[in-house]
């Protein structure tokens, strides 16, 4: 006799809701049964085509799960014909004629074959010199005359402010090199309470720079080799910096080029050193206001640098700008519009077309979803190739003439189709997710949700999670699972049946949202700009509008109940709802938080708080705003962390002490940045039962 699951689940699901809200003590994981909740990930058939193309051939193959059993399935993209087996040497057996395809396919290829030895580091092109560095200079060594005496090229390198990486012109008569002056970089330390093994603690020191320090800084230089002098640059306004690395010799040796990113990260420089006279022109010199997201840069010099293309934010969008390489001019915005770039994905240089993906182009739908584009160096033949109101997720054949394209939205399970690669034209279906017998199960399809941000026009944009045995006449107090780092978006845009934090607790008796407000990535550059010298904003005046226009829609989201726990950036949000949205938020959990962007790692925290630290870096202290506290607090960290501060805990707790506040914390041994195991998430659980509901 089969018995059916379905009431099985929907009975312990009521029964893990009813749990009285005793806390964690006498009862060790009072949790235990959400463990079980990702088994329903089983029930997902057809999740979404991974193909693993073959080599440099149309063929490609995948696996995938069905209510029969697992089965994998043999593509050629050049005709769309899918072939299946039972396993991965039952496809092998279909490329019989391919065997150096069926060893990929087994696994069993053999290793690449290496052509020729390396060059030896320092050596010539043409073979005849070795550039070395000795007592903190260049030097010069014959290799065609083993008795001549090393040359020595500069004479102005120190301890301390030495010359280093150098780099060999194509055409063998320059030297490119930088000269590094050093500085002693601030330690962190790293107590380890507990070690394995031994009794006593283990204290050890990191490298950990922090917002202000003294950073080194890297200055290009030129030497003749056939004159054997150094070519003098001009170098001073580059000193003032946060990085500058050399980006390569242009291929006929007439100049090489470097990227500079300023201090304060408000202006970034594409420089090119001419190798005949050793001046310095700016190919690229982009300046805000604000910050630049120099970690989201693109760039591809064609034709040995006669032109460039350049992603940049410069019209308040980021976009795709042909350079002109000789003067630096703009030839072509290439992506112009009210939507965004996300990433450059190919650039044909002799079609002159780039495929990238992007969003925001579709009024429509949600404008994080991304979409395959093609466009021409001039501009011109913009084109949508997978025009589907999902996001989408791209792989291309070796050729570029197919690729396969999977799409999906919370709200959608996913379709995995395989399509030509210049038209977008749908070559063949692959795949169509079912999740049928979720449903019937009970479970509840997360709800994309959007509603006017705090300047009552921009829409704001996240998802809504219920649970499975979810009854519209109750009211349900409301959590939100927050990260506002700016240096992204952070709403999942495909589909899943299973998210870590979340589902769980949704399946506790609440509703939980997730929502990119302003001050996060990927939207105009005026949104993401709200977060400038302003981390303590967070986009809560928008989050806030969001829930309370959902809970206008659905009375039974508790408006009165409402909680938020994040991790790092988000673990500092958490708190942040405390301190500046006390009249919303009344509980939250923090997760290994910066709570004070002085504590933090230099490179984060200077891109959006800005450079020099100034009083907003006071503003937006959880250690300085401590005082303000009002609601329940847990503060969750491990004494291992090697991204944020342990200390930066620990300093909020002795302020909130110092204010007389009440609050909650876990100090946990041994742990890194990467919590999330399961003590720490079923106090989290605990915390929440206890605080919010009931």
């Amino acid at each position: 006799m089969k018995i059916s699951k379905q009431p099985i689940i929907i009975c312990w699901l009521v029964m893990l809701w009813a749990m009285p809200a005793s806390g964690i003590s006498g009862n060790v994981y009072p949790f235990e049964g959400l463990d079980t909740l990702g088994n329903r990930l089983q029930k997902v058939y057809s999740p979404g085509v991974r193909a693993s193309w073959l080599g440099e051939s149309s063929y490609f193959w995948y696996e995938n799960r069905e209510r029969k059993g697992t089965a994998f399935y043999l593509v050629d993209s050049a005709s769309g014909k899918k072939r299946q087996a039972d396993t991965r040497e039952g496809l092998a057996a279909y490329l019989e004629d391919r065997p150096e395809l069926a060893a990929l396919l087994k696994g069993q290829a053999p290793q690449a074959r290496q052509q020729g030895a390396p060059a030896e580091e320092g050596v010539s092109p043409d073979g005849k010199w070795k550039a070395f560095i000795r007592n903190s200079n260049v030097y010069l060594a014959s290799l065609t005359d083993k008795d001549a005496a090393p040359v020595i090229l500069s004479n102005d390198g120190a301890p301390g402010f030495a010359y280093g990486q150098l780099r060999w012109s194509p055409d063998s008569k320059k030297l490119a090199a930088m000269k590094v002056r050093e500085v002693k970089e601030r330690q962190i330390p790293l107590l380890e309470s507990a070690p394995e093994s031994q009794l006593q603690p283990k204290l050890r020191w990191i490298n950990y720079a922090k917002p202000g320090d003294v950073l080194p800084v890297s200055l290009p230089a030129l030497f003749d080799v056939e004159n054997m002098k150094q070519i003098p640059l001009d170098t001073r306004p580059y000193e003032h910096q946060f990085a500058l690395f050399f980006t390569g010799w242009r291929a006929d040796s007439r100049s090489y080029t470097f990227e500079f990113n300023q201090r304060g990260h408000q202006r970034y420089i594409v420089g090119e050193v001419r190798a005949d006279n050793g001046e310095i022109r700016r190919l690229v010199d982009e300046k805000s206001e604000t910050f630049i997201d120099y970690t989201r840069n693109f760039r591809h010099d064609i034709a040995d640098g006669k032109e460039i293309i350049w992603l940049s934010e410069r019209d308040g969008w980021k976009h795709l700008y042909l350079i002109d390489g000789t003067d630096g001019s703009v030839k072509a915005c290439m992506t112009p519009g009210e939507w965004v770039v996300r990433r450059v994905v190919h650039v044909d240089e002799d079609a002159r077309q780039v495929f990238f993906m992007a969003s925001g182009m579709n009024r429509k739908e949600d404008p994080y979803n991304m979409h395959l584009c093609r466009v021409g160096f001039d501009g011109t033949g913009l084109a949508d190739l997978t025009p589907e109101n999902a996001n989408h997720t791209v792989s291309f054949s070796a050729d570029r003439s197919r690729f396969v394209d999977v799409y999906s939205r919370p709200d959608m399970p996913p379709v995995s189709v395989l399509r030509d690669g210049q038209t977008g034209k749908v070559v063949a279906e692959l795949e169509r997710c079912d999740v049928s017998e979720l449903l019937a199960g009970g479970w509840v399809m997360p709800e994309v949700f959007h509603a006017k941000g705090r300047d009552g026009k921009t829409d704001i944009w996240g998802t809504i999670f219920r649970p499975a045995n979810f009854d519209p006449n109750k009211k349900y107090p409301v959590v939100e699972d927050i990260y506002a780092g700016p240096h992204d978006s952070f709403v999942n845009k495909n589909f899943s049946a299973f998210e870590y934090y979340i589902t769980p607790l949704v399946e506790l008796g609440f509703i939980v949202v997730k929502i990119d407000g302003m001050g996060t990535n990927n939207r105009s550059k005026a949104f993401h700009d709200v977060c400038w010298k302003n981390l303590r904003d967070s986009g809560y005046p928008d989050r806030i509008r969001w829930i309370k226009a959902a809970a206008r829609k659905y009375p039974y989201m508790d408006t009165s109940r409402v909680g938020v726990y994040g991790w790092s950036a988000g673990g500092q949000s958490a708190l942040g709802a405390l301190l500046f949205f006390n009249d919303f938020y009344k509980a939250a959990v923090s997760f290994c938080g910066c709570h004070d962007n002085r504590m933090d790692k230099i490179w984060w925290n200077e891109q959006w708080m800005g450079y020099p630290v100034d009083e907003s870096y006071s503003r937006s202290s959880n250690v300085d705003n401590a005082h303000l506290l009002k609601g329940d607090l847990l503060i969750i960290n491990g004494e291992l962390d090697d991204n944020v501060d342990p200390a930066s805990s620990l300093q909020v707790v002795k302020a909130l002490m110092k204010a007389g506040k009440m609050f909650e914390q876990l100090y946990l041994p041994g742990r890194t940045h990467s919590l999330g195991q399961k003590f720490e998430v079923y106090r989290m659980y605990d915390f929440f039962v206890r605080k919010l509901r009931d």
